[in-house]
């Protein structure tokens, strides 16, 4: 492993916190392999110039359940991160622990917070704006979002979101100031969308309402809040928003705009306060941010999110430009969590992608059963990119064409999610370096993979232990501490399944008084009577029956025979089943492995998992008889 000196004075060494950690040498990022060193060299770098003692470590690294051998594998892990700096010195040993020596070594933390700091004491707004700016890049992501999740982990992730929420609320302060109220409108719209009781995003929202001339429109924001506030906390708003509601009720000159500056128009330059980072706009420009919020922390699939890093990081060489598109695929089966996983990791590298990210969904397996045109989603994706109906070509050619120049030369990712098959992404794929798309389907897109070199993952069922972790997390650890064994026997029955978990969970959190030995009883009799939460998009059933009705006639036949059929099948197995020859009776096994209803742990040995069994059976029993499809 080639090394760089801390303490040569070569180049400036970076530790980034505020997104997936890795390490900056001057302008080469390094990622740090393995989770438990990446967590040592976290926890240090979050209490860079102190002492960490060497008990601390050891409980946040192995998350409280540390091995004999601890002191000696940390005491490993501090070695390997010493040799990635080049120098000795640059953790030291202490005699209550470890310290992360300040100097050289600085992080994204400390950046961001001393320029907030330099921007409270600004009496300029346009400096003050700048540092915030300045300030606001250094986030890429939610902070510490690879690593695993640990109780203090998960209060230093919180404290720095808090920072994060703090200085975009600087930011629209100092915008105010400079009078770009106009343009500040969507974006605080869009804040107090995602956060409903913060009361100050309110105020800047009612004060830039306010001065654009649309007074209803800011008594309404406030009569909303406080509606919010009452119902669902039982409190009335702070003293400031009411003293702002009465000021703009009597037109209070103090609210005017500053007589020093101009006041912007709608479409003027500005930089608009986002969740997330912010970016430059160009008069005119919209930089489109369309991915869905994400549903925190997920459970487990730390693998996985690693397998993404790693197939874009082979295209651009971790942190160097891409040379070509990088296509990444999601498949799985209904309910595994593809989308979830997907917007996850598109939203921990988002920054990265500094002109945008667009978002489709597809709806390739739907329970409206309408799958999206591809010409409607390019149509979609070029209102995104800011091209007015009346600007778009006609035909779809002549529309993939304009959308890939309008692609070309930027870094825009792009999630296409939902994909029914390959033909239904194609006209969707980016075509220039500097890109990456992330396509998301219940089938495996083997042709991308042909064609477009995509790189394909395959996600899988969770295992007991994070699915337990799943459980505790939504029901709490307590209460699924308290009746264990009903808790695996839930597991069980949900074979690893996230949505039928999520469902199961939601359905006992409705009645935190019944036990859980009830519902697993209930799901030992028929477990998708009780896998049903309301809607299509969480009845197990229904989510199961998009991806059969996918399948061919003589696959669908072979599915349901395979339901009563008693443990793993094989092609012989097969032909017999549907009276059809050996080797056509592989390829409707294949088919149903490609849609992800079949498993095949071996080659010629195919599986049907639980809860695709219990479905199975449920349509032979329905729709098959022992004359037209006997029972091998």
């Amino acid at each position: 492993m080639t090394t760089t000196s801390a303490a040569s004075g070569a180049e400036p060494v970076t530790i980034r916190l505020l997104g997936p950690l890795d390490v900056i040498f001057g302008d080469t990022v390094r990622c740090v392999s393995g989770m438990r060193r990446k967590t040592a060299l976290a926890t240090l770098a979050l209490r860079v110039g102190e002492v960490v003692s060497t008990d601390r470590l050891i409980d946040v690294v192995w998350g409280g359940r540390s091995p004999v051998t601890a002191v000696n594998t940390l005491q490993s892990h501090i070695s390997y991160l010493r040799r990635l700096f080049g120098t000795n010195e640059s953790i030291v040993t202490r005699p209550a622990g470890y310290c992360l020596e300040q100097g050289e070594i600085t992080t994204d933390v400390q950046r961001a917070e001393q320029l907030i700091d330099q921007a409270r004491q600004s009496a300029d707004a346009s400096g003050r704006a700048a540092r915030l700016r300045d300030a606001l890049s250094q986030w890429r992501g939610r902070p510490l979002d690879d690593l695993s999740a640990h109780p203090w982990l998960d209060e230093q992730a919180e404290r720095l979101e808090r920072v994060r929420l703090m200085a975009v609320n600087m930011l629209a302060d100092a915008r105010l100031d400079l009078g770009e109220h106009a343009s500040l409108i969507p974006e605080l719209e869009d804040l107090t969308r995602r956060y409903p009781f913060d009361e100050a995003v309110h105020r800047q929202l009612m004060l830039a309402l306010y001065r654009t001339g649309r007074q209803a429109d800011a008594l309404s924001v406030f009569h909303q809040v406080r509606s919010r506030l009452g119902d669902e906390l039982g409190i009335a708003p702070g003293r400031s928003l009411r003293a702002l509601e009465e000021a703009i009720l009597h037109h209070d000159a103090a609210l005017d705009p500053p007589m020093s500056v101009p006041v912007a128009r709608a479409g003027s330059p500005a930089a608009p306060v986002t969740a997330g980072h912010l970016l430059p706009v160009l008069p005119g420009q919209v930089i489109p941010a369309q991915l869905p919020p994400r549903e925190g922390r997920i459970v487990g699939r730390l693998a996985e999110l690693d397998q993404l890093d790693q197939a874009m990081a082979r295209g651009r060489g971790c942190g160097i430009e891409l040379p070509s598109t990088v296509i990444l695929t999601v498949s799985g089966t209904a309910g595994v969590g593809k989308t979830a996983l997907a917007v996850h990791w598109a939203q921990r590298v988002a920054g990265q992608f500094p002109d945008g990210q667009l978002y489709v969904d597809l709806r390739g397996f739907d329970p409206s059963g309408s799958v999206m045109d591809p010409a409607d989603a390019l149509r979609g994706l070029l209102d995104a990119l800011g091209v007015p109906p009346h600007g778009s070509p006609v035909g779809l050619q002549a529309q993939v064409g304009l959308y890939r120049s309008l692609l070309a030369g930027k870094r825009i990712l792009v999630v296409l999610d939902n994909a029914r098959d390959t033909a239904h992404v194609r006209p969707l794929l980016p075509g220039s370096p500097g890109c990456v798309a992330v396509v998301t389907s219940r089938t495996d897109l083997t042709p991308l993979v042909i064609t477009e070199g995509a790189q394909q993952l395959t996600l899988g069922l969770l295992p007991p232990a994070e699915a337990y972790t799943l459980l505790a997390g939504r029901l709490g650890a307590d209460r699924v501490r308290a009746e264990r064994e009903a808790a695996e026997e839930i597991i069980e029955g949900c074979g690893g399944l996230p949505l039928a978990l999520a469902i199961v969970a939601a359905r006992a959190a409705a009645y935190p008084v019944r036990p859980l030995a009830r519902l697993a009883a209930d799901m030992g009799l028929a477990p998708l009577d009780v896998l049903t939460g309301g809607d299509p998009a969480t009845d197990l059933r229904a989510v199961f029956s998009w991806s059969y009705r996918s399948l061919g006639y003589d696959a669908a036949r072979l599915f349901r025979a395979l339901g009563p059929h008693p443990g793993p099948a094989t092609a012989q197995h097969a032909a017999e089943l549907t009276n059809l020859a050996v080797h056509r009776a592989r390829l409707l096994l294949d088919e149903l492995v490609g849609a992800h209803l079949l498993t095949r742990p071996a080659p010629d040995t195919y599986v049907l998992d639980g809860l695709l069994r219990a479905y199975a059976a449920e349509l032979w029993r329905q729709r098959e008889s022992e004359k037209c499809l006997p029972c091998g």
